[in-house]
């Protein structure tokens, strides 16, 4: 399979590590594009019942952002160094599983590259699998690659 567009969703996690450097392995073998991606939950202040003010809350916005968009910086330069075409997305709000699928409709990817944190019993059932849920919504084939 020849992939000319192959999308890496990252979470920044240490599970996510091991399937950035497969993306950016297939991206140099194929010489495609590598197309990172982040999906921000907006921020959920924990205040209990208690008031939440406009100015904190968009100070938790601003400072969310600015995060993501250091950690993608980051994730650019280790492809670019590696020679790799890579651009990046941040795409806000709405269920992962369903933006990562929407992203690689639009974006035409080929390919989706992914971790999964491997959860099993308890955790997997009130977490849930974002991996396992993109792979009846994505338009393309998606590789798994379980995080350590």
């Amino acid at each position: 399979m020849k992939a000319r567009r192959i999308l890496h969703p990252t979470d920044f996690s240490k599970a996510s590590t091991p399937a950035f450097k497969k993306a950016m392995e297939l991206a140099k073998q194929n010489r495609a594009e590598l197309l990172l991606l982040h999906v921000r939950v907006p921020p959920t202040p924990l205040v209990g019942e208690g008031y939440v003010s406009p100015q904190t809350y968009q100070s938790l916005e601003a400072s969310s952002r600015s995060w993501v968009a250091k950690q993608l910086a980051s994730l650019l330069a280790k492809a670019k160094t590696a020679k790799v075409r890579v651009k990046s997305f941040q795409v806000d709000g709405g269920a992962p599983y369903e933006q990562i699928a929407r992203v690689a409709r639009s974006k035409h990817a080929d390919l989706i590259v992914m971790g999964t944190h491997g959860r099993t019993g308890l955790s997997k059932f009130f977490m849930g699998s974002v991996a396992e849920r993109v792979i009846p919504l994505a338009p393309c084939p998606v590789l798994m690659i379980r995080g350590k």
